[in-house]
Formats: structure tokens, C-alpha cells, sequence
């Protein structure tokens, strides 16, 4: 008997069709009623009635996948944008990266034609599960830093059940040899791709995950004295250009700001090439993304022009800091300390907010408390306004940037939705 494909639903087990129906049913009502997009409650009860439904919906799809604590719902759209130019692909929405959120994405598209593909952004502590549920045939492997500790182990640890879990894979792999704990990750696995896409948060990688010594940086390069070292990349930048180890060179033009975002574009790139999709043609797909589910949106927040930015841990504003607009000018910072975004808001004090000293922040959200105590120690002036909107007013300024962490971001988003919208502002 031949495996399922997608585009032939009748060859779904009926189980899984009964779970996916009910589960977008469940997921419909959800947005009807207000109480969210519905993704992941319906994905949530489709996995209740078929605990194998990932696996069964996988089945006959070229599947990617892309994890990693920072980049990953940029990269996964890069993905799919570079993905989509050659063919049928779908995508989980909006960062719901668990399980459910892919069996959502599945289910929703399980219509699609025989080996239509599916870029899955996946959070890094299911990664092994669901790489062994939808066979990937490519994994990207980002970054691992510290992030939500009390949910997520320790980032060693994370990266050792990425080892234990590569080895298995009949897929490729795309890593990021900057980062020493994916590249000891990586290396368990049976064909890698090495793409040089930065990592300039090195606090949680100065010990050797191979031997316990001390690994030693020297610009790019980095080393330990047993032999472990940054590998020889496929894949680099180079004055605005993607350069392959093969001596091709291709014009890298993004509308999304940053060198981090150049980085996740030279992994979304390889990894769609690695799924058959020429590396121009994934570049010129993915050069029309202008905002990725809110991040880098301009809004009209009370008649300030606000562009919305996301950073959720210390290497996030590590990216973020170098987009801000120049001091003096003041920035909004939001902060919540809800599940999504890890209940402990202890890692403030690892972000080195003393780059803000010279302007003035305005620090909000739930836990606007807590940045203001950082902020004090870090000598930078501030006023703290709970209220997210009324903070981005009494930012006194014409425009402003506004940084949130997950859920203070989205809380944002959210109330401009239910106040007729977030409608762009006019250009200026």
C-alpha cells in the first residue's frame, strides 16, 4: 500500500480526518468568539483525538524545519517566501511553534499537492520530537542562548538533546558555525552545512561543550585547546553579497533591518536550496518580506509613529540595540513575565542596558517595575508609564521605537486590532 500524500485526503487514516475537521471547527469558533486565532487550541484537540496526527500529516510533505532561540519566525518565513516561489508551501502563524501550532498548519493545508512542502518554525526544546515525527529534509539550526530558564533547560543541556537527537536524521542539516554549542549540536549529524550567520551574544558559549575548558575568540574564529573549533563555512557574508564555498557569489538585498536579519536570510537560503530551490531564486523571493508578523511594523499609536521591535532575551538586544534610532532619541521598552515569555525576568540584568544611557526610556508593561530597577542601576534616565499606549504617548516624540518582550508585544498589537486595527502609519 503507497504512503498517504497531502493532496489526497481520502488516504488519511479516518481518525486523523475526524481530529483535523473537528480541530478547525474548534479553531474557528475561537477566532469567532474573540478568543484568539484559534491555532492553537485547535491543534490542541486534533492532538487529543489523534496523538499521532503530527506524524500522519507530515507524511509525503517535504518538510523543513528551523529552530533556535533567536531568528527562527524571521528564518521560517524566509523559508517559506524561498520555498513558495517553486511551489505549494505552507507555514505555521505567527510563532505557535509547539505541536500544536504545527499540526494547525498541516491540517489547514493538507489539501496541498503530493510533496508540497511545509516550513515549520519549531521551539527548541521539541525539536527532537518533531523531527522525528515529520522526517524533515532539512533541519536549521540557529543559535542557543539563554531564554526562558525556568520552561527550557539550561542552554548546554538544549543543546545536548539536540546532539542525541541529529544522529537519527535522514535529512540535511544547516547549522550556524559561529555558535560553538550548535556546532557540537550539529556535529553528531550525517551531512551538515556550515553557514557563518554571526552570533554576537558569546556569554553562553566561553566553555568547551566537548572537553569542559575554555573557548577562546579571535574575531570570527574560535577555538578550544582540545581541538574543537569553529568548521570551515559553506556559507558566508561578504560586502552585502552571499558567498558559497564553491566560489558562486550572489547580490544579498533585504527590506527587513539588520545584520542579524542577513544572517537568518544566509540560513533560509541554504536550507531552500537544500529543498531544490536555486539560491537566487530564493533570494529574490525573500527580498519583498517588508515585516514578519508585527516585527520592524510602523503603527499609529495616539498619533506617534511607532515601529514595533521584538526582543525577548539578552541576545535579541544585543540585535536590537544597533537598530534603534540614534540617541538622543527616547525608546519605549515593554516587559511581561507571562508563560510565553518565562516567569523569571531576572535575565534584565544580563542585557547591558548601559547602551542606553543618553536617552530617555520609557518602560512599561506588567513587569515595567522590574526594568525600572535595572534601569536605575544601569544610569539610564527613565519613567515608568504601565500602560503600554499611554507609555508610547508620553514618549513626547513624533516617532518612537517601541521594544516589547513576547506578550507585551503582542499585547500591543492586539489593542491597536481592537481599536479599528494596526493600520500602518502614513509615510513619512
Amino acid at each position: 500500500m503507497s504512503a498517504p500524500t497531502p493532496g489526497d485526503t481520502a488516504q488519511l487514516p479516518v481518525r486523523t480526518r475526524l481530529a483535523s475537521g473537528v480541530g478547525g471547527l474548534v479553531g474557528s469558533l475561537s477566532r469567532r468568539l474573540g478568543a484568539g486565532s484559534g491555532t492553537v487550541i485547535g491543534g490542541r484537540v486534533t492532538l487529543v483525538l489523534d496523538p499521532d496526527a503530527l506524524a500522519r500529516l507530515a507524511r509525503g510533505r517535504r518538510v523543513a524545519l528551523v529552530s533556535g532561540t533567536n531568528g527562527k519566525t524571521t528564518t521560517t518565513q524566509l523559508l517559506a517566501a524561498a520555498l513558495s516561489s517553486a511551489g505549494p508551501a505552507c507555514t505555521n502563524i505567527g510563532g505557535a511553534n509547539l505541536p500544536s501550532g504545527l499540526v494547525a498548519a498541516l491540517s489547514a493545508n493538507r489539501g496541498s499537492g503530493p510533496g508540497s512542502a511545509a516550513a515549520l518554525e519549531v521551539d527548541e526544546a521539541w525539536l527532537g520530537q518533531v523531527a522525528s515525527a515529520t522526517r524533515p529534509a532539512v533541519v536549521t539550526l540557529l543559535n542557543l542562548s539563554r531564554d526562558q530558564l525556568d520552561r527550557v533547560s539550561e542552554v548546554r543541556m538544549l543543546g545536548a538533546r539536540w546532539r542525541r537527537a541529529l544522529p537519527g536524521l535522514d535529512g540535511a542539516v544547516v547549522a550556524n558555525a559561529d555558535d560553538p554549542i550548535v556546532v557540537w549540536a550539529a556535529s553528531a549529524a550525517r551531512s551538515v552545512r556550515w553557514v557563518a550567520a554571526g552570533q554576537p551574544w558569546r556569554a553562553d558559549a566561553g566553555g568547551c561543550p566537548q572537553c569542559e575548558g575554555r573557548i577562546a575568540y579571535q574575531g570570527e574564529q574560535w577555538a578550544c585547546a582540545c581541538g574543537f573549533r569553529r568548521p570551515r563555512p559553506d556559507v558566508w557574508l561578504e560586502d552585502g553579497q552571499l558567498l558559497l564555498a564553491d566560489g558562486r557569489r550572489f547580490p544579498l538585498s533585504l527590506r527587513l533591518p539588520g545584520r542579524f536579519n542577513l544572517g537568518n536570510a544566509a540560513m533560509a537560503a541554504t536550507a531552500a536550496a537544500a529543498m531544490g530551490v536555486p539560491v537566487q531564486q530564493a533570494l529574490d523571493a525573500m527580498g519583498s518580506t517588508t515585516e514578519v508578523f508585527g516585527r520592524y511594523e510602523v503603527v499609529d499609536v495616539g498619533g506617534v509613529r511607532t515601529r514595533l521591535l521584538l526582543a525577548k532575551n539578552p541576545a535579541g538586544w544585543v540585535g536590537i540595540f544597533d537598530l534603534l534610532a540614534p540617541a538622543p532619541a527616547p525608546v519605549v521598552v515593554a516587559i511581561n513575565a507571562r508563560i510565553a515569555d518565562g516567569r523569571d525576568p531576572s535575565w534584565l540584568w544580563d542585557v547591558p542596558f548601559e547602551r542606553l544611557r543618553g536617552r530617555r526610556v520609557v518602560a512599561t508593561g506588567e513587569r515595567s517595575a522590574d526594568l525600572a530597577v535595572r534601569l536605575r542601576y544601569a544610569g539610564v534616565a527613565h519613567v515608568r508609564v504601565p500602560n503600554m499606549r499611554e507609555a508610547v504617548v508620553r514618549s513626547g516624540v513624533p516617532e518612537v521605537d517601541f521594544v516589547g518582550n513576547y506578550t507585551a508585544f503582542q499585547d500591543l498589537r492586539s489593542a491597536l486590532a481592537g481599536r479599528g486595527g494596526t493600520s500602518r502609519a502614513p509615510a513619512a
